[in-house]
């Protein structure tokens, strides 16, 4: 597995970047990868299958021009900006078990995330509704992921400075909600981790044994991307 620090320069590109990575290592033109990289402006991100203005405080974007765009994984609607560190893990299927199908992918990696963090944050540290990671209750990651035939692609956000108060405004409650969140706020249910960005990176690198650096970088398919869906209101707001 190689190792991708890259942060492109808007939303979109990030965004885009990851599908086109796992379409890279679905064709067998790229290495397995972890990429890391930072959010610098707000815009929102719904998951796949998310219906804008049910999860989305529209007018109060639309008013502070904070972007609203759709990612290519499931899961639920997120707030991106200063304070949050994304990772995304590309890796091939092959006959692995752990990798078999949604609940074994989620188990695997979650369960190694939490391990790779454990030695930063002590043991107070779980995985809860099957793709958080939480600290005494509180979320401060969530996860998604998206499968092809050969590959997938795994990613989530390390909250480490996001404002809890722009949460509020950007986002409505969620439609679906894991039982541990108990109806909370979002400012009551979220935390950010008092751990520097790069120790996250050394232990998710420890962690998968990412090494050395990954120089194919799709940035072709990435803008091809950007323009044909992540720049698009037909895919922004399908639904």
């Amino acid at each position: 597995m190689k190792f991708l620090p890259l942060t492109l320069p808007s939303p979109e590109e990030n965004l885009a970047c990851d599908e086109a990575l796992l379409d890279a290592v679905e064709q067998g033109k790229c290495d397995e990868v972890l990429r890391v990289w930072n959010a610098f402006s707000y815009f929102v991100v719904v998951g796949y299958s998310n219906r804008v203005e049910t999860e989305v405080n529209v007018p109060f974007c639309k008013s502070q021009g904070v972007p609203i765009l759709r990612r290519c994984t499931g899961g639920g609607t997120i707030l991106q900006g200063p304070g949050c560190l994304n990772y995304s893990l590309v890796l091939r299927i092959g006959d692995s078990a752990s990798l078999a199908n949604i609940t074994r992918t989620n188990e695997y990696i979650m369960g190694r995330n939490r391990d790779a963090l454990v030695p930063l944050l002590g043991p107070n540290l779980r995985v809860e509704g099957h793709t958080d990671l939480s600290h005494d209750g509180l979320k401060f990651s969530g996860n998604a992921q998206k499968r092809k035939l050969k590959a997938l692609l795994f990613h989530g956000t390390f909250l480490l400075g996001l404002d809890p108060g722009m949460v509020e405004q950007t986002l409505r409650m969620p439609s679906k909600e894991p039982g541990y969140r108990a109806n909370r706020s979002h400012r009551d249910f979220i935390v950010n981790l008092e751990v520097p960005s790069h120790q996250i990176d050394r232990a998710l690198v420890k962690e998968w044994a990412a090494q050395g650096a990954l120089n194919q970088v799709p940035l072709e398919s990435t803008g091809r991307l950007v323009k044909e869906k992540y720049s698009r209101n037909e895919w922004n707001f399908k639904f």
